[in-house]
């Protein structure tokens, strides 16, 4: 059923391309930097083509074009287009079949290196090896990329297994990708490939020094959702937050845009081994996490579906859920049992991504850690891979590196006292957990078959994910989406769809 719906919205994904995409495009090439305005290139030439009305080719034909006339890398191509040096849709036409194998040429180029990045990857964590599940998963956001590196360090010498950069708020809305090294951020720190690279360069440091790979995730969600992907792949990034409808759903970019753009950044995740998480951990902060359960269960199918039209192997599937149901509910704790054991049930492949309480953390610390502690010990008992850390200041500020400390402590006391209860235990099939589990199934189910039958675009329209309404034209970017003509020149997406994953 999930498939079914998925495959509607091909149809949209399949006949449009946006200008994230085309940019991602570029910045795969091997195109970066910014022009005099500090605007950056691949957005300057993009608007170029799309102001002239022919984007819908495909910015790498415009770039093949070229580079069969004249001895310019796409950089200097780029430059040149940029400088007013060179217009690109005044060259001649080269033969299409001519324009097609360089640009092939010029995709393959671009997917070697991040193949390159991927097996550096896979060297690296065979001979350090990693931590236990559930990993430990922290965030750090202090808005300086250089603090950041110093915060990063010290989490992983205290225990965490993979460290999150929190973008800056507000970031996930440019139509732009900053550049270079940033400093200033408020409540999170900007996503640039710069910063991705300082930050790779300080946890492969301290890698060496604990003995272990320490994995780092960013967020490639927005309406750059393409971009830092490609950016995140060429700087070896691990994880990616990386949602089919969270932008949609909770920042009101437009739909249309978010599906093409998560097609075209899930095709890149899933060439370059990266491990995306999704979002249905933020339904239950505006839903009710009881009632709302089985939208959650929902959206990760769907999420799923959308990840296997790209690619992507199980394996690489961190679906997003919470520890998120009111603590002032009767059995809450046996609720959250069983809503984790039936995500872990039904994805048992996957590297699920388990989130802490927030939405009922008050501020009070020492209530905050006994929450805490239950999020952990329920982690551990339902065998969940990705354990984002709760944080017992949670509510009160961004953590500082004794908050943290503190969190880590009390996860690993918990992780190593009851690593292997979950082999010595089973639920009774007539019990409260096997019966809300199935409950909830069912329930999944039928609301499956509801969005079926209307379009996962109007169940969207309908608010029936995370009780928010948001409609096929409205929202952030619906300008950006173009129709591919005919003729839509992107050998990157047959290559990396046909070429699996960077193993092959």
């Amino acid at each position: 059923m999930a498939g079914k719906i998925v495959d509607e919205v091909h149809k949209h994904i399949e006949s449009h391309t946006t200008v994230a995409v085309e940019r991602a495009v570029l910045r795969l090439l091997g195109v970066d930097g910014v022009d005099r305005a500090e605007v950056p290139l691949a957005n300057v030439l993009v608007d170029q083509l799309r102001r002239e009305g022919v984007l819908g080719k495909g910015v790498i034909y415009w770039i093949a074009n070229a580079s069969l006339q004249l001895e310019l890398t796409p950089q200097q191509i780029v430059e040149a287009a940029v400088e007013g040096k060179m217009e690109l849709t005044k060259l001649p036409s080269r033969p299409a079949d001519g324009v097609k194998n360089k640009a092939e040429s010029l995709a393959e180029h671009a997917l070697s290196t991040i193949r390159a990045r991927r097996r550096e990857r896979e060297e690296l964590i065979r001979t350090l090896g990693k931590g236990k599940e559930p990993l430990i998963y922290v965030i750090v956001a202090t808005g300086n990329v250089y603090e950041d590196a110093v915060q990063a360090k010290a989490a992983a010498k205290q225990g965490a297994d993979i460290i999150a950069v929190i973008r800056t708020t507000g970031q996930s809305l440019l139509d732009y990708v900053p550049y270079g090294p940033t400093t200033e951020g408020f409540g999170g720190t900007y996503a640039t490939q710069a910063n991705f690279k300082i930050i790779r360069q300080a946890l492969d440091e301290v890698s060496q020094e604990v003995g272990r790979y320490i994995h780092l995730t960013n967020y490639c969600s927005g309406l750059c959702m393409p971009e830092i992907a490609a950016m995140g792949a060429m700087e070896r990034l691990d994880m990616m937050l990386n949602d089919s409808m969270y932008g949609i759903i909770f920042r009101d970019i437009n739909m249309k845009r978010t599906f093409v753009d998560q097609f075209f950044s899930r095709l890149i995740n899933g060439y370059a081994g990266i491990i995306i998480n999704t979002g249905e951990d933020n339904y239950l902060t505006t839903a009710d996490a009881i009632e709302s359960a089985h939208t959650v269960l929902a959206s990760e199918l769907i999420n799923e579906q959308f990840a296997f039209r790209c690619g992507m192997k199980e394996s690489q599937l961190g679906l997003g859920h919470a520890f998120e149901i009111n603590p002032d509910v009767e059995n809450g704790f046996l609720y959250e049992l069983a809503h984790a054991e039936l995500v872990r049930n039904v994805f048992p492949y996957s590297p699920i991504k388990y989130m802490p309480p927030t939405k009922y953390m008050t501020g009070n610390i020492f209530r905050g850690h006994i929450q805490d502690a239950m999020f952990n010990t329920c982690s551990v008992m339902t065998g969940q891979s990705i354990h984002l850390l709760g944080m017992l200041t949670e509510a009160i500020h961004t953590p500082h590196i004794h908050d943290r400390f503190l969190s880590i402590q009390a996860a690993k006391y918990i992780f190593n006292n009851m690593r292997g209860l979950r082999d010595e235990i089973s639920f009774r099939s007539d019990g409260f957990i096997q019966t809300r589990a199935k409950a909830v199934l069912q329930e999944t189910v039928d609301f499956l078959e509801k969005v079926a039958r209307i379009g996962l675009m109007q169940g969207l329209a309908q608010g029936w994910f995370a009780d928010i309404v948001r409609t096929p034209e409205g929202g952030k970017g619906l300008e950006g989406v173009i129709p591919r003509d005919p003729d839509y020149l992107n050998p990157l997406i047959p290559l990396m769809l046909k070429g699996g994953r960077a193993d092959a």
